[in-house]
């Protein structure tokens, strides 16, 4: 798969940079110039598969829009399935909204030549802000994952070639519970530790249910590097909505919920033929309402949520936690 004749996007040389994109603010900043009676949230979208999705998308976008988060990211398909409509769409949030979009970059599936055409892409829409990733393999996210015989092996790697690249500001991804190819969690706070010092500013976790996992991470990277473990962590969080959001939560995490959470879901849900949908979903929005109530007492520097590309549910927690007058940034 390559990127160089898609239209408009650019393809970078290893001596050229991008374009500066500096007059774009970085995540951490975004996240220091929010205020209000609350930490700032920001929300995760998905690249549409069609013009419908699309058009939910865009009122989901317009939703929160409106309630100003810190940021926005765009994920990134398996094995960079849907690289060309994610540049497209994260700089359609950047040229037409007012929100600050990240885009998500995986090292899976690519060479250094179509990583460097996709990050001219990013930059020509005036993309400043990188969530990277090593990526998941296609077809099965927990499969055996291949280094592109082109491309880098870690993220660490991505997360120097970006910084080098030009004007960019990096986030990683980070594991409460260890990421499941690291033989341990020692192990794998090291991987996050050592992304850190190649310069990213910030991760957002992965998503879990169970907040000590969240506070068992920041000790560890505090014992590890006490310097890096002042760069913001941010916990991801997914209302679940119905029995089948489980199977897709357990999906993207990679991790079985709580015996806890699932008791009280399935409780909700009742012993009929069919779930009690919206016994299910009154409990899973007070289960993240709870879990964003710790987060916000236990310091928590934003609140990440995974939405779907649906506003409703993700517009009630915040709505349980006082964000329905959340304050625009602050002018500097």
């Amino acid at each position: 798969m390559t990127f160089d004749n898609v239209p408009g996007r650019s393809t970078l040389g290893p001596d050229q940079p991008p374009p500066n994109v500096s007059a774009t603010p970085s995540v951490v900043r975004s996240l220091r110039t929010h205020s209000g009676r609350a930490v700032p949230f920001s929300v995760e979208f998905n690249p549409p598969r069609d013009a419908a999705g699309e058009a939910r998308l865009w009122r989901a976008v317009r939703q929160f829009e409106r309630m100003h988060p810190a940021f926005v990211s765009m994920t990134y398909g398996a094995g960079g399935s849907t690289a060309d409509r994610t540049v497209r769409i994260t700089g359609e949030l950047a040229e037409e909204t007012t929100l600050l979009p990240v885009a998500h970059l995986t090292a899976v599936g690519h060479s250094l030549a179509e990583l460097r055409s996709l990050m001219g892409g990013y930059a020509d829409c005036g993309i400043r802000n990188i969530l990277v990733l090593r990526g998941d393999p296609p077809g099965d996210p927990l499969g055996e994952w291949h280094k592109h015989p082109e491309g880098v092996e870690y993220a660490e790697e991505l997360v120097r070639i970006v910084r080098d690249l030009g004007d960019f500001h990096v986030g990683v991804a980070s594991f409460p519970q260890g990421h499941h190819r690291s033989p341990d969690l020692e192990s794998d706070t090291r991987f996050l530790v050592s992304k850190l010092r190649a310069g990213a500013e910030y991760s957002i976790t992965q998503m879990f249910f169970d907040v000590d996992h969240y506070l068992r991470l920041r000790d560890r990277v505090a014992a590890c590097d006490p310097v890096e473990a002042l760069k913001p962590i941010i916990p991801e969080l997914m209302p679940i909505t119905s029995l089948r959001t489980v199977a897709r939560a357990e999906e993207l995490s990679g991790r079985s919920l709580p015996e806890s959470v699932l008791a009280r879901l399935r409780r909700a849900a009742g012993d009929g033929p069919e779930e009690d949908r919206a016994a299910v979903r009154e409990t899973g929005i007070e289960i993240a309402t709870e879990m964003g109530e710790r987060l916000i007492a236990e310091g928590a520097p934003c609140l990440h949520f995974i939405t779907l590309n649906f506003a409703k549910a993700t517009g009630e927690v915040l709505a349980n936690l006082g964000y329905g007058v959340t304050a625009a940034p602050i002018s500097a």
